[in-house]
C-alpha cells in the first residue's frame, strides 16, 4: 500500500513540476548549445568545457589557434581537430581573449607545436570526433583520436583537474603551452613575458604577462601531477633546453615524458591566480586537497544542480534542455577574480583585499544590463549585490563605472555608462549590502566625468552629440539618456532633489535628434544640421557612423526610459504601432548588414541586443496580442538545443537572459525600473524558488504549442488590468495564471 502511494506521489509531482524526480536538472544542460553555426548563420560563440558558476576557470578545449571572431570561446562544432585545453574563456564574446596555460597530452613523439586542422599529424594537434565526446555542468570528456586518449576535464571556482588515460605501453608526453591566445594580432594581443618553473618531478609554476583586450592581464598558476616526470624539455621558440629547471621568455614550451610504464591515469590539477604563485598554490590546496577526480566532478554537478533548482518548469524535453542551458549560460559570467584570501588584482595594479572573498570581473555590460543583472536581482540578488561592489571599486581606483571590465581592467568596449542601471536597479528593488550614497557618488560621476566614448562636456554644450565631434553619435545620444533617467531616479529616492532636475532634464536630450520629417533619430553637426545622405537602412559598426551595430531603424526603439513620450513623438499609439509593424516586415534592400546583425524578422534583429525590447513595445500601445505573436515567434525561431542553438553571440549570458525572461512570461523593458511587460509564456509552469524563501508560479493553460495568444491572465485570482506585471508582485510570491489560445484575443487586458 505504502510503494502504490509512494507511485501515485511521485506521478502526482511529476505532473505538477513537469519533470522526472529520478533526473537531476543538470541532466537537460547542453553545453554544446551554441558552441557552432550550422551554414551561414551564428551560433552563440559558446564554450563546453567544465566551470562552476560564476567560477574564475573554465577549463575547456580548444579547437582553434589563429584569430576569429565568431570562435572567440576557442571551439567550433564544426571543427575536426583539437589544439589543447586551456584553462580561462569567454562565454558568447565576440572578441577573441584569454585562453590561459594550454595543455595537451600525447603519445609516440613529443611535440612543441600545435601543427594545422589541415595537417594535425604535423604537431601536437589531435582529431576528435562527437560521438566520443561528451560534456555536462562541471565535466568535459573527449577521446583524442589520434593519440587513443580519454581527456577528462574538471573545475573548482580557481583550479582546473586534469585526468588523461594513455594507452598501455605507448610512451606518454605531456605539452603546457604558455603561448598559446587567439587574440595575437588583434587589439595588438601578444605575450609580454611568461615563466616555466620546473620546481621537482611532479611540481610546475609559473605565469604569463598578456596584453591585448585587456592592457596587462596577469596569471599565475601552480600544479601538481600524480606522476613523476621522467624527463622534460623546455623552448622558447628559439632553441630547445632538456631537463632544464627555469625559463623566461614570450613563446615558451614545454614537453613533459612519463614513460611507458603507466598503469593509472595521468592526474594534473593546477591552481591559478591573478595575484601570486603563492595564491595560486593556496587556492589549490584548499579546493581540490587530494586526488579524487570524481570526487571534484561531482562537488561540481552538485553546485550547479543547486543553482538551475532556483527554477523549476514543466515543459517538453526539447524546451527544457534549452531552457535550462539558457540558465545555466546566464551563471557562467561574471567571473570572481578575488582569490581564497579575498586577494584581487585591482585596476591600478596593486593587490586590493575582498572581505567577502569575491572581487567580480567580465562585465560586458552594453549586453547584460538588459536582461541578465534584471535576472540576477531576481534569482541571485546576492551575487547581483556582490557585483556591484566589485563594480564601484573600479570606480575607486578608476575613477568611473566600468564599461566593460575583462581581468579587472577597464577596455572601453561598446558605449553607455551601463554600470549605472545595473546600479540603480539593485537599489531601487532594495537590495541589501550596497553603500547607498557611495554608489550614487559613483554613478554622478561617472556621469559628468569625460572618458572615451562619453564626453560630457559636448553633451553639456549641445545637449545631443554631434557626429563630427563624437562618432556613433545616434547611439551614444540615446543611450546616455537613458543612463541619465536612471542617475535621476536614484537622486529623487535619495532626496537630492537638485540633481534629480539635472539628470531628469539630461534623459530628455534623445528628442533633440528626432527629425519630424523622416521619421528617424538622426545625426547632427555641431551646427544643429541633420547630417546627409540619410538612410534608414543603413549600418553602422563601432565607430565612424552614428549608430552603433545597428540602423536607424533598430534604434529608434532606444527609448526604454520614456516609451510613452516616444509614442507622442511619432503622433500617437496609431501611428507608432504602424511603425512597430514595418519594422517587423521591412526587409534591408541594401544589402549591407554590420557582421554582428543577425536573426532577423524585417529589421528586427535577435542576434544584437538593441533590438530584444522591441517585441514587447506593442504592449505599450494598446496591441499586446501583437507582442504575444512575435515574443513566441522569436522563442521558437532563434533558439533550440543544437549547436547553432543562439541567434548570434551570447554575450556573457544576455542572449540566454531574454530566453529564461521571456519562456517564463515576462520580459524587464526598462532594465531599472520594478516593471516588467507581459509576453507569450512558453512554459507549461513555472516555480520561481526566491531568495527570501517564498515561491513565485506561472501556470499557463496550453493545449497545444499553437497556443501563443493570452485570453485571460490572473494574478493572485484577480484579473490583471494590464500587459504588465510588478517586481514587488514576485518577491511576495504567489500565482501568476495564462488562459492560452490558438487566436488573439484583442480585449483580454479589458476585462
Amino acid at each position: 500500500m505504502k510503494v502504490k502511494f509512494l507511485f501515485v506521489f511521485l506521478l502526482v509531482c511529476t505532473q505538477l513540476y513537469g519533470q522526472d524526480f529520478n533526473k537531476k536538472l543538470t541532466s537537460y544542460v547542453n553545453p554544446f548549445i551554441g558552441t557552432g553555426a550550422v551554414g551561414n548563420s551564428l551560433s552563440g560563440n559558446n564554450y563546453p568545457g567544465a566551470t562552476v558558476p560564476f567560477g574564475m576557470i573554465q577549463l575547456s578545449p580548444d579547437t582553434r589557434e589563429a584569430p576569429n571572431w565568431d570562435t572567440a570561446s576557442g571551439y567550433d562544432y564544426n571543427d575536426k581537430t583539437i589544439v589543447g585545453f586551456s584553462h580561462t574563456h569567454l562565454s558568447g564574446t565576440g572578441v577573441s581573449e584569454l585562453f590561459d596555460v594550454l595543455l595537451m597530452p600525447t603519445t609516440g613523439k613529443g611535440f612543441f607545436d600545435p601543427g594545422t586542422k589541415e595537417h594535425p599529424e604535423e604537431g601536437y594537434r589531435s582529431r576528435f570526433s562527437h560521438e566520443q565526446e561528451s560534456a555536462s555542468p562541471g565535466y568535459y570528456q573527449v577521446q583524442l583520436l589520434d593519440y587513443k586518449i580519454n581527456a577528462e576535464l574538471t573545475a573548482t571556482g580557481h583550479s582546473g583537474f586534469h585526468k588523461y588515460t594513455y594507452p598501455k605501453g605507448e610512451s606518454a608526453h605531456l605539452t603546457i603551452d604558455l603561448n598559446h591566445s587567439m587574440n595575437k594580432g588583434n587589439w595588438n594581443g601578444r605575450i609580454i613575458n611568461s615563466q616555466l618553473h620546473i620546481i621537482n618531478d611532479s611540481t610546475i609554476v609559473g605565469y604569463r604577462l598578456f596584453t591585448g583586450w585587456a592592457k596587462l592581464r596577469k596569471i599565475y598558476f601552480y600544479a601538481k601531477l600524480s606522476q613523476p616526470i621522467i624527463k622534460s624539455s623546455l623552448t622558447d621558440g628559439e632553441s630547445i633546453s632538456e631537463n632544464q629547471q627555469l625559463l623566461n621568455g614570450s613563446n615558451l614550451r614545454a614537453v613533459l615524458d612519463f614513460g611507458t610504464h603507466h598503469t593509472e591515469p595521468l592526474l594534473v590539477k593546477i591552481g591559478f591566480s591573478a595575484v601570486s604563485i603563492a595564491n595560486a598554490k593556496e587556492n589549490l590546496s584548499l579546493e581540490i586537497a587530494d586526488w579524487d577526480f570524481d570526487k571534484t566532478r561531482e562537488e561540481a554537478s552538485a553546485i550547479w544542480e543547486k543553482q538551475l533548482q532556483k527554477i523549476e518548469i514543466k515543459a517538453s524535453e526539447e524546451i527544457k534542455q534549452t531552457f535550462y542551458t539558457a540558465l545555466y549560460h546566464t551563471f557562467l559570467q561574471p567571473n570572481n577574480l578575488a582569490d581564497k584570501n579575498g586577494d584581487y588584482m585591482a585596476t591600478d595594479y596593486t593587490t586590493g583585499k575582498a572581505s567577502d572573498g569575491t572581487h567580480y570581473s567580465t562585465f560586458s555590460l552594453w549586453d547584460t544590463y538588459r536582461a541578465a543583472h534584471p535576472l540576477y536581482a531576481l534569482l541571485q540578488p546576492k551575487k547581483d549585490v556582490a557585483f556591484i561592489n566589485s563594480m564601484i571599486r573600479q570606480y575607486d581606483t578608476y575613477g568611473y563605472l566600468p564599461i566593460w571590465q575583462l581581468w579587472g581592467q577597464e577596455n572601453y568596449c561598446m558605449i553607455g555608462n551601463h554600470a549605472i542601471p545595473v546600479i540603480v536597479d539593485a537599489i531601487l528593488k532594495n537590495l541589501k549590502g550596497i553603500d547607498v550614497e557611495k554608489a550614487y557618488e559613483a554613478i554622478k560621476n561617472s556621469s559628468t566625468r569625460s572618458h572615451l566614448n562619453s564626453p560630457f562636456e559636448t553633451w553639456k554644450k549641445y545637449h545631443y552629440m554631434p557626429e563630427n565631434l563624437q562618432s556613433q553619435s545616434v547611439s551614444i545620444t540615446l543611450e546616455m539618456a537613458y543612463d541619465d533617467w536612471c542617475v535621476a531616479q536614484l537622486a529623487k529616492k535619495l532626496g537630492k532633489e537638485k540633481d534629480y532636475q539635472h539628470f531628469i532634464e539630461r534623459s530628455a536630450y534623445y528628442k533633440n535628434l528626432y527629425d519630424q520629417k523622416t521619421g528617424f533619430f538622426r545625426a547632427k553637426d555641431d551646427q544643429g544640421n541633420w547630417i546627409n545622405p540619410f538612410s534608414p537602412l543603413k549600418y553602422g559598426a563601432n565607430g565612424g557612423d552614428p549608430f552603433t551595430e545597428g540602423n536607424a531603424w533598430q534604434y529608434f526603439w532606444y527609448v526604454p526610459q520614456d516609451v510613452n513620450g516616444l509614442i507622442s513623438l511619432v503622433g500617437g499609439a496609431e501611428q507608432f504601432t504602424s511603425k512597430l509593424d514595418s519594422f517587423f516586415t521591412i526587409k534591408n534592400s541594401h544589402g549591407e548588414i554590420n557582421g554582428n546583425a543577425s536573426g532577423f524578422i524585417g529589421q528586427y534583429a535577435h542576434g544584437n541586443e538593441p533590438s530584444q525590447h522591441v517585441a514587447y513595445l506593442y504592449n505599450y500601445a494598446g496591441q499586446p496580442w501583437k507582442t504575444q505573436f512575435y515574443v513566441s515567434e522569436i522563442l521558437r525561431r532563434f533558439y533550440n538545443n543544437s549547436s547553432s542553438g543562439y541567434a548570434g553571440n551570447e554575450d556573457c549570458g544576455e542572449m540566454s537572459a531574454w530566453y529564461v525572461f521571456s519562456a517564463m512570461g515576462f520580459y524587464p523593458v526598462n532594465p531599472a525600473s520594478d516593471t516588467y511587460a507581459i509576453g507569450s509564456p512558453l512554459l507549461n509552469e513555472v516555480i520561481i524558488h526566491l531568495d527570501n524563501g517564498k515561491t513565485f508560479t506561472i501556470k499557463s493553460d496550453r493545449k497545444n504549442k499553437d497556443d501563443n495568444y493570452i485570453h485571460a491572465a490572473k494574478l493572485n485570482g484577480k484579473n490583471l488590468s494590464s500587459p504588465f506585471i510588478h517586481y514587488k508582485d514576485l518577491i511576495a510570491g504567489g500565482m501568476l495564471e495564462f488562459k492560452m489560445k490558438s487566436n488573439p484575443d484583442k480585449h483580454w487586458v479589458s476585462r
